[in-house]
């Protein structure tokens, strides 16, 4: 790793290493796609979400009522500014590096939800993220309403009973939506969805550095996360790092003693021990 990204790692470690509500949500996203663009200039990004914000005040004038606030604020971002769901390109990395969906336009439910909490928090809207399965959305949870915000489809409004609709195409309506559907995502949980989404692109595409890192940075979040351990170990073999590729794959052992995969990863680990080729998953 170069400098330069070694630098937005350790910027990365001690943002999230702070209480959930004291994390810079937008910054860390930032930080994230600095590993990838290492001269990315986080601040003018952060003071492009501030403009979004102003953008929204001014036109609100003396109007205060976080109703009305919020529909200007989604009017003003999915109507004036185009914030859209990137449906030709879905699974394109860009969509999950926040500088590239401002820059573009184009997003993922969680990166175009990063946007709306960001921009709906400077104008103290009570919105917070929902790790919906599948598919990202933001609740707006006020004093007599409370609904659901769709980010990819436009901001729309969601009521819950489209949120089933949602959970049917996920899982051929098997899936019987619940509470924990619905669950209020903590600022950790974002980052930590959107490094998965970012580990999924590069292990389609088989890029096992960049994959490696969106692991690596999970891990600096859930350190003991038994299954970020195991593929941590999976993709230094494919790398050709056999030693420490052991040695993650012997902590995922010690972590996991009853995992499904146990037979297979001793398999691994005595192949990288005795000098064979292994890695593959």
């Amino acid at each position: 790793m170069n400098a330069p990204a070694w630098s937005a790692r350790q910027e990365f470690a001690r943002e999230v290493e702070r209480p959930d509500e004291d994390i810079d949500l937008a910054r860390v996203a930032l930080l994230v796609a600095r590993e990838e663009y290492v001269q990315l200039p986080v601040d003018r990004y952060l003071v492009r979400l501030d403009m979004l914000a102003e953008e929204a005040r001014d036109r609100l004038g003396s109007e205060h009522a976080p109703p009305v606030v919020l529909t200007e604020t989604l009017r003003n971002l999915f109507g004036v500014r185009k914030l859209r769901g990137n449906r030709n390109h879905y699974h394109d990395p860009r969509n999950s590096f926040l500088n590239d969906v401002l820059d573009r336009g184009l997003g993922i439910p969680l990166t175009l939800g990063i946007i709306l909490l960001e921009t709906g928090w400077r104008l103290d809207l009570p919105l917070e993220g929902v790790n919906f399965p599948g598919h990202f959305l933001v609740r707006y949870r006020g004093e007599a309403v409370e609904f659901l915000i769709d980010p990819f489809h436009g901001g729309k409004v969601r009521l819950r009973s489209e949120a089933q609709k949602i959970l049917d195409r996920q899982h051929g309506g098997v899936v019987q939506l619940d509470d924990r559907h619905l669950k209020t995502a903590t600022k950790q949980d974002m980052i930590v969805r959107l490094l998965l989404n970012l580990k999924g692109i590069y292990h389609r595409t088989r890029d096992h550095a960049r994959a490696l890192a969106a692991v690596e940075r999970i891990l600096i979040v859930r350190p003991t996360a038994p299954t970020q351990i195991r593929d941590r170990g999976y993709l230094l073999a494919q790398l050709g790092r056999a030693q420490e590729a052991v040695t993650q794959l012997e902590t995922y052992l010690t972590f996991a003693p009853a995992a499904r995969d146990v037979q297979r990863v001793e398999a691994l680990v005595h192949e990288l021990r005795n000098g064979k080729a292994g890695g593959k998953r």
